[in-house]
């Protein structure tokens, strides 16, 4: 572990002390929750900083680039194997001493992949990155949620949630420039830092709460009995597996169609936009989420489209990326919100299912990429999109009692 995290370790150590602050009354708690939107950006960056680098990674650990792109289904499998068992085993514990103990899981993670020459090594260090954010992840949303006054929930989700797109329209372009000019493994070291950075944060601006009373939490049987869990479920799973299987391996589509240079354009694209979705899903996502989600998946679906076509232009795969990117944006923020409505008493449970099958998709869209990248090439992932985003549309459109409402219920 760096310098920088070794420091940050005395704030930690303050930190785990309670430190009870009641949520505000009438506003939203901007430092907490930016706090907590750079632990998303740590997460999402680290779990999607191999997609910018695949080649250069490739090329260092002496593997192909289908073998690299396992970075992120080694990464997805840590966090589906490990959320649902770890936040039952975790449920009491005071929210902020999970947190800062997750963030260090990941400076510890990208310190190792940084120095790391073996492909074996590497790949247990993904894991441990995944395992860390299935902690994260099963405690973020509702860590946002409960810093806010009822009426501002939504809104408190949706600026943590910011920390997606600002990994992807920033981070991994970012990433990719710094790891062509420095070397892949300065990019993953710069993450340390941020992750150290992340924790003195945490420790001095983001109030604690405590954990759930032991045996309070719905088991996962009763969970999805609820009407509208499964449906918010079957979503999450398919469509974040679509998008895994192009994302994973968008340098090698890039290079395909003739663009292999313009990788860190494109990804630039793409996040601005995200970031402009998780803009428009803030403003919006109280009175429209079944409208937003029905948008978003239906651009994705352009998008797709758009590349399917093997056109080789730069215009066409950047207007696609862009339509990606607004389509995609507001997706987290949209089915966590979902499933937290529909989950009721059950949600903390709901949630944590959700962040298990988000990244049991990105294993399996990780490995299907790949399967298809060397078995058809990288012009069948796009097609791939498509047909899976038609069961999406289908569910989303057929929920609309429970799951995805036309109307949030209040509060």
């Amino acid at each position: 572990m760096s310098h920088d995290t070794t420091a940050a370790a005395g704030l930690v150590t303050r930190a785990l002390e309670p430190d009870e602050h009641p949520p505000p009354t009438g506003r939203l708690p901007l430092p907490a929750l930016l706090a907590l939107a750079t632990a998303v950006f740590v997460t999402s960056l680290t779990e999607t900083l191999p997609a910018g680098l695949l080649p250069a990674m490739s090329a260092g650990l002496g593997v192909g680039e289908a073998a690299t792109g396992q970075a992120v289904t080694v990464y997805a499998l840590g966090t589906a194997l490990t959320a649902i068992p770890l936040a039952a085993r975790t449920a009491a514990w005071r929210r902020k001493r999970l947190l800062l103990t997750s963030v260090a899981g990941f400076a510890a993670a990208n310190t190792v992949t940084a120095s790391s020459s073996s492909y074996a090594l590497t790949m247990g260090a993904r894991f441990l990155a995944g395992v860390a954010a299935g902690v994260a992840w099963a405690l973020l949303a509702g860590y946002a949620r409960r810093l806010a006054p009822a009426h501002l929930q939504g809104r408190a989700v949706a600026v943590a949630m910011t920390g997606i797109p600002l990994a992807l329209s920033l981070g991994v372009p970012a990433g990719t420039f710094l790891g062509e000019a420095a070397g892949w493994r300065t990019s993953f070291a710069a993450m340390t830092v941020i992750a150290a950075a992340l924790l003195a944060w945490i420790a001095l601006a983001v109030p604690d709460l405590p954990g759930e009373p032991r045996g309070a939490r719905a088991p996962a049987a009763r969970t999805l009995a609820v009407p509208g869990v499964l449906p918010v479920l079957t979503v999450t799973f398919v469509l974040v597996l679509a998008h895994t299987v192009l994302y994973a391996y968008v340098a090698a589509y890039l290079a395909h169609v003739g663009l292999a240079g313009s990788t860190g354009l494109v990804l630039l694209v793409f996040g601005a936009a995200s970031l402009a979705g998780i803009w428009v899903t803030g403003r919006h996502i109280d009175r429209r989420l079944r409208a937003l989600t029905l948008a978003g998946t239906l651009l994705v679906a352009v998008a797709a489209a758009a590349l399917a076509v093997p056109a080789g232009s730069t215009a066409l795969v950047l207007a696609a990326a862009a339509l990606w990117g607004l389509g995609w944006g507001g997706a987290p923020t949209l089915l966590q919100t979902a499933v937290a409505d529909a989950g009721g008493d059950a949600a903390d449970t709901a949630q944590t299912m959700l962040v298990s099958l988000w990244n049991a998709a990105m294993a399996a869209g990780g490995l299907a990429g790949g399967l298809l990248l060397d078995l058809l090439g990288a012009g069948a992932l796009p097609w791939s999109v498509l047909l899976l985003l038609v069961p999406v549309v289908a569910v989303v459109a057929g929920a609309r009692t429970h799951g995805f409402p036309a109307r949030r219920r209040d509060g």
